[in-house]
């Protein structure tokens, strides 16, 4: 695992739009909260393109996100906005100068893909967390990427009650994301080994039976086979949800604690991903190392 340096006030953040397009008022508005903490912003040269549901070519994007990698100055990489896209790129990244000087990533959402593709090609920590464009949802968002960005703080979230949950403590690497971009990197290079690790779910706007496909899809491909324990975050506008992660999860034997603001809800908190992390599913907290040193 490998950890990059927190930030500090005067690094370079670059803002880049791997997914979909972004508004000048949204990169605005990611710039102006970063310059409050002390940090300078560069957009990538494409960052604020559009191409149909994307911010660019799948090279423009590729390229911005490479050079962002390349850049000795950049420290962290902000990226605008989820949507569609990232996928696209993944295969085609070169991770060598990423590698070779590890920089901070940050996002969400369509960034899952790009999250799985750094921890399974170097073996990078980054952080789920508010893109650019929902940095500003609220106070409790804002601070928790301050602190996972700035700080080598480790952080506790308290989950709301919830009956998708199964009793027990375990400790694992925390590994996941979005749970759409998890069920499309099933089958691919980037498919992540979850064994002993506390698996990551949040989910958006989907219907109970699409929930249900995409842990099927899961289970039947062996990826959760092995899990420590499942950590269970917003599932924002999905009816019935909780009747299908329950069906699924409080069953597997291990752990899980749903309840989390993490993901699409009104507070998403930034949580490392790729570094130690405690389920307490008896007092209800996840407690998350930091991914920075």
């Amino acid at each position: 695992m490998i950890r990059p340096k927190r930030l500090q006030p005067g690094d370079l953040v670059a803002l880049v739009a791997p997914a979909g397009p972004v508004t000048d008022a949204q990169a605005a508005d990611a710039a102006r909260i970063l310059k409050t903490w002390g940090l300078r912003t560069r957009p990538g040269r494409h960052a604020l393109g559009r191409r149909f549901f994307l911010s660019g070519t799948d090279d423009e994007r590729r390229l911005d996100l490479e050079a962002s990698f390349r850049d000795p100055e950049v420290r962290g990489v902000l990226c605008l906005r989820g949507g569609y896209g990232t996928q696209r790129i993944v295969d085609h990244l070169d991770y060598a100068a990423l590698r070779a000087d590890p920089k901070l990533v940050i996002g969400f959402s369509d960034i899952t893909a790009l999250h799985l593709a750094l921890w399974h090609e170097i073996g990078l920590a980054t952080v789920h967390g508010p893109t650019g464009s929902t940095l500003l949802n609220d106070a409790p968002t804002t601070a928790s990427a301050r602190q996972a960005l700035m700080t080598t703080t480790p952080l506790t979230i308290r989950a709301s009650p919830s009956p998708v949950h199964h009793c027990g403590k375990i400790e694992g690497t925390l590994l996941g994301g979005n749970l759409t971009l998890l069920a499309a990197t099933a089958g691919t290079p980037h498919q992540p080994d979850l064994t002993g690790a506390i698996l990551l779910v949040e989910e958006v706007n989907e219907a109970a039976y699409r929930v249900d496909r995409m842990i099927v899809q899961l289970r039947r491909c062996g990826l959760l086979d092995g899990l420590a324990g499942v950590a269970v975050g917003s599932f924002t506008a999905c009816p019935d949800a909780d009747r299908v992660l329950a069906e699924h999860f409080n069953d597997l034997g291990i752990p899980v604690l749903a309840g989390l603001p993490i993901g699409h809800g009104p507070t998403g908190l930034a949580v490392p991903l790729g570094v130690p992390a405690h389920l307490d599913a008896d007092t209800g907290t996840l407690t998350v190392q930091p991914a920075v040193r």
